[in-house]
Order: structure tokens, then sequence, then C-alpha cells
């Protein structure tokens, strides 16, 4: 049974000194959210660990917000991010 799969938000930036992605938000996500990031060379699923907005952590972020997270691989610009 193929997993179910929610678009949460799209890549719009990567720090790569930090391995940081900046994700704009379509949906709400939370800390300890299971996510998958996909895009054309992208493609891996982690925890999220934490997540910050104007460099104050929270523990979660609504749609429309931008959110920088810790990432385990290197992601692109538009790539895009799901909840699984």
């Amino acid at each position: 049974m193929a997993e179910e799969k929610k678009l949460v938000g799209k890549v719009t930036h990567y720090f790569t000194n930090i391995g940081v992605a900046v994700v704009e938000l379509e949906d709400a996500l939370k800390v300890g959210d299971e996510i998958s990031i996909e895009g054309a060379t992208t493609n891996f699923t982690q925890k999220v660990e934490s997540m910050q907005i104007e460099h104050e952590n929270v523990e979660e972020a609504k749609k429309g917000d931008s959110v920088g997270m810790k990432v385990i691989d290197r992601v692109r610009e538009g790539d895009q991010v799901f909840k699984v």
C-alpha cells in the first residue's frame, strides 16, 4: 500500500554551509512530523527535529509561514515537501 503523502510546502532557499532549508508552508507542520522532500534530484525522508521562524525555535508552524529546518541531505529551490 502506498503511503499517504500530503504537500505541505516548497523549498525556497538552501544554506549549504549549515544544511538548512527554508520552506514556504502551504499547510501546518510541527516538530516530530515525518516529511519527504522530493525534486528533480532530491528524494529523502526525515523527521522534523527542529524548526525556526525568524531565528526563533518553534514547535509548530502554520500555512503561510516560512520556516528554516535542518535537513539531512542537500535540497534545491523548488523541491516539494510532503508530510508522510
